[in-house]
């Protein structure tokens, strides 16, 4: 919720807007994300000339090393976002940018950013692959244009330079030559654009005025829905920007959030209820058709042309390379991909994705978000740095964005949201004793009273002569007393 945060601190509850106001300090602790720490797990082919002029493996694909925790190598870098621009419109809407920036963490890595490793060259072999059905001559001037600039297949650079990127002279020749054919200008890497740049304009709801639609995405980059798909469906912006969800969630509650990286909306499912840190959680994992193609599941059609299943082509939101992204080694897709390439064992445990989220606010308690990018390689003939490549789906690269709120977010929030209930639940009870005593108090009293008279009625049943003195007595009270006498007070 934006506006002034309620008594409890955290964001949860009515959302109330100061007009022409900042947001409440507390909503704004809230809405700012947690660190997050990016964790890069790198898949290098050895055998660079046993790839190029053709594979020697026994069933004939090129053979991976998978750079991890078995080689010491995988650097981590801890993300910091900070929101600007933070502009409330008329429509029940807020306006932000989020900036994003990747600092290296030595102490939580293997390895050195400074290593190096063999990969593809993206470049090369994503322009031969645009050049596959062109005419001879075209590709004969390319192979002399990758001759002249030293270009090959494959490289060998350093981890620092493949994931934040590095000067390469074919991009200076396509951006002079061909200016909008990519949407970077300077260095090429494959996370070069998320450091120090944002994600993009969110415009989302802020449930002043319809709390149903709180953290809903009304636009990206002033678009209701993009272009990059085949469909309408595809095609839409839906769910949250990724950071918080509407509050007052149940198992039957679907998790979707657009994500400008993939360049679609993405919709997780309810696995199982938990704990993190004794709050309790809903987590969500990713359904087995996320990354369907259209055959297995037809309304992922519109994200085709598709190859196997489990693994989505990409390659029209980023500059038309045959890029595909999946989870790590192509875990929940087509088995064909993993076993056309030795190395990768998929398996749920180590693959999978999840959020763990507090289902009264809707805020992430923890998440380890997988995903693994790929490249479509072959030869294609006329263009010579390809070689005698064999068709394959090679993974480049798969990450870990993972975080966990802590520190004093986690005190704050645990107190507030699950000590203070709990407190108030069992005082609930305790005042509920306490009432039922007071009440109790006033009944025994009555009861002791009338336990009272009934003695002293039940002692007019004794002997006769104490009934005649009895009787006696309450006669003589009753005679009027002569006058100047002095009527002396009878107890009973």
């Amino acid at each position: 919720a934006w506006g002034k945060p309620p008594h409890s601190g955290i964001c949860a509850g009515e959302a109330v807007k100061d007009s022409g106001a900042w947001p409440g300090e507390g909503c704004v602790r809230m809405w700012v994300p947690f660190g997050v720490a990016l964790m890069s797990l790198a898949v290098s082919c050895s055998g660079l000339r046993e790839v190029a002029e053709g594979p020697t493996a026994p069933d004939g694909h090129p053979v991976p090393v998978q750079l991890g925790p078995a080689d010491h190598w995988l650097p981590t870098r801890r993300e910091f976002r900070h929101k600007s621009n933070i502009t409330f419109n008329d429509n029940d809407t807020v306006s932000f940018l989020e900036y994003r920036s990747f600092q290296f963490q030595p102490d939580k890595s293997h390895g050195l950013e400074s290593d190096y490793i063999v990969m593809p060259n993206i470049l090369v072999l994503a322009a031969a692959m645009l050049m596959e059905n062109k005419p001879m001559s075209l590709k004969l001037i390319m192979t002399l244009a990758f001759s002249t600039l030293g270009e090959r297949a494959f490289m060998n650079r350093t981890v620092g330079e493949i994931m934040w990127g590095y000067e390469d002279p074919l991009i200076h020749l396509i951006n002079k030559y061909l200016p909008n054919m990519f949407p970077f200008k300077g260095k090429f890497g494959l996370f070069a654009e998320l450091n120090n740049s944002d994600s993009g304009l969110f415009t989302v709801f802020t449930g002043v005025k319809d709390f149903s639609r709180i953290h809903l995405v009304d636009k990206w980059n002033g678009l209701s829905k993009v272009s990059f798909w085949h469909s309408d469906q595809c095609n839409m912006i839906n769910g949250t920007s990724g950071q918080m969800w509407a509050p007052f969630m149940t198992p039957e509650t679907s998790l979707e959030f657009y994500s400008p990286e993939a360049c679609r909306s993405m919709n997780l499912i309810y696995k199982e209820s938990g704990t993190f840190e004794g709050i309790p959680t809903y987590r969500f994992v990713a359904p087995s058709t996320l990354f369907a193609n259209g055959s297995v599941y037809p309304p992922n059609e519109g994200f085709c042309p598709c190859r196997e299943s489990g693994i989505q082509n990409v390659s029209t939101c980023r500059f038309n390379a045959p890029l595909f992204l999946s989870h790590p080694h192509f875990y929940n897709a087509d088995p064909v991909l993993a076993e056309a390439v030795l190395g990768l064992h998929p398996n749920q445990e180590e693959h999978s994705l999840f959020l763990d989220i507090h289902p009264v606010t809707g805020i992430p308690m923890n998440c380890s978000v997988k995903l693994q990018l790929s490249l479509y390689i072959k030869a294609i003939r006329g263009i010579g740095q390809t070689g005698k490549i064999q068709p394959v789906v090679l993974p480049l690269v798969w990450f870990e964005e993972s975080g966990a709120m802590e520190g004093k977010p986690l005190r704050t929030f645990y107190t507030q949201l699950v000590l203070m209930p709990s407190v108030l639940q069992y005082a609930q009870y305790v005042l509920l004793a306490l009432g039922c005593v007071l009440l109790l108090i006033p009944i025994i009293h009555q009861i002791r009273s009338q336990e009272k008279c009934y003695l002293f009625w039940s002692s007019s049943k004794k002997g006769s002569k104490d009934k005649e003195a009895i009787q006696a007595y309450s006669e003589s009270l009753m005679t009027s007393a002569p006058k100047g006498t002095v009527l002396q007070e009878a107890r009973l």
